[in-house]
């Protein structure tokens, strides 16, 4: 299981990757697509073009780190985007969902009911 802290910004690349491409390749593709640098230390994902496939890429203090997850079956779900962009921000849920296989945009926050100290709960009628 992959897990990170919940403030590590993570970068997700919409438009498919040729898998083909590993380190050098991908550290390419940040620097045209996001327009960042990979040693500040961000996550940046890229899929490929059947959407079965998922590469994460990482600068670890001291060297570049690659995870990849390929599913046997179904495809990752990408978020619906409102305008066409590049490239979307995740945050350790979302990305968590996503590799769950969790819908990003099917599942919702709940609202959290705030309940004051010492106030009693409104009674309900049967």
């Amino acid at each position: 299981m992959l897990t990170c802290p919940t403030h590590l910004p993570i970068y997700f690349c919409t438009a498919p990757v040729d898998f083909r491409k590993s380190f050098d390749g991908l550290v390419g593709v940040i620097t045209t697509v996001f327009q960042a640098n990979v040693l500040d230390g961000h996550l940046f994902l890229f899929i490929n073009k059947r959407r079965d496939r998922l590469k994460a890429l990482w600068w670890d203090r001291d060297g570049l780190v690659i995870c990849y997850k390929r599913l046997e079956r179904g495809t990752f779900e990408m978020p619906l985007l409102t305008d066409p962009t590049a490239h979307l921000t995740l945050d350790a849920t979302q990305l968590s969902m996503l590799l769950g296989g969790v819908s990003l945009e099917a599942a919702n926050r709940r609202r959290q009911r705030l309940v004051m100290a010492g106030a009693t709960s409104p009674s309900v009628a049967p």
